[in-house]
């Protein structure tokens, strides 16, 4: 199998694994920071041994850097929102709100980075914002307005990890997404009760921790094969498979608004990546 087709291979694995999360977050009872304990303990153990096993603990832990210690911040602050826009809005609205990633990434490396934006760019993030609004306009007065609040931050957030990887290139993968599952366990156990948890969810959260390590090494072992644009563009492949899962698992079905919306965001996305030249 050429280094090409292992590329595309493993970020297509990524993307239908991604697609699942919102499955297992939903499926709990347990609260969000009960989520974001045992996630992380799980997530911890896993990518440990995934360490440990290629030989890499010094340059993933030790050695992760300036770099690996804001990825990790940021990664902290991206996940303490992920788990609860889960738990209140639909697994639809953040999605394809999170599809949005691409595209403000974009605008931060233009900001941060200095990167230029090509025209093709920029009409995909006007779309992808005019999208994200109909989406978010569609939840005012509702819950789910907090829980699109809370996948915009992590949106954000995602986003700006990936321009932190663009400003320091050494940065390592599992090390600092170790270190942010680790500085969520101090406040996870302050304010939720981890350990007060039905004894029957915790598997669904170690299941939920090792397909969440899973996504994250296959993403950063395919990336390393193909180019960024092809990394971006299967990796949205994860855009329409979640909220049919929903539909299909939970019976949760998408409003109106989030159809629109997010048919504008998943068209950006794909007209942006088509015009970077890979």
């Amino acid at each position: 199998m050429s280094e090409r087709i292992l590329g595309i291979l493993l970020v297509t694995i990524s993307a239908l694994v991604f697609s699942t999360v919102g499955l297992f977050i939903k499926s709990v009872s347990a609260g969000s920071w009960e989520v974001i304990f045992w996630r992380g303990v799980f997530a911890v153990a896993f990518s440990f041994i995934y360490v440990l096993a290629r030989g890499r603990i010094k340059r993933e832990i030790f050695n992760m850097g300036k770099g690996g210690l804001l990825v990790a911040f940021v990664g902290a602050v991206a996940t303490s929102a992920f788990v609860p826009a889960f738990k209140l809005t639909t697994i639809a609205n953040v999605t394809l709100i999170y599809a949005a990633t691409p595209m403000i990434a974009a605008i931060l490396a233009f900001a941060f980075v200095g990167e230029r934006l090509s025209r093709a760019a920029i009409v995909g993030i006007g779309l992808a914002f005019i999208g994200v609004a109909i989406i978010v306009f569609g939840s005012l007065g509702q819950l789910n307005f907090t829980g699109d609040m809370l996948a915009l931050v992590m949106t954000f957030g995602m986003a700006s990890v990936i321009v932190l990887y663009r400003v320091f290139p050494a940065t390592p993968a599992a090390g600092p997404a170790m270190l942010s599952s680790v500085i969520l366990l101090a406040p996870a156990m302050i304010l939720g009760q981890p350990f007060g948890i039905d004894p029957d969810e915790l598997p669904i959260l170690a299941v939920f921790g090792l397909v969440f390590t899973i996504a994250l090494i296959t993403l950063a072992e395919g990336a390393k094969r193909i180019s960024a644009g092809q990394t971006a563009l299967l990796s949205v492949l994860e855009t329409p498979l979640a909220p049919l899962l929903a539909w299909l698992v939970l019976a949760e079905l998408p409003a109106i608004a989030t159809v629109i919306g997010g048919s504008l965001v998943f068209c950006a996305v794909i007209y942006g990546q088509f015009s970077i030249k890979s």
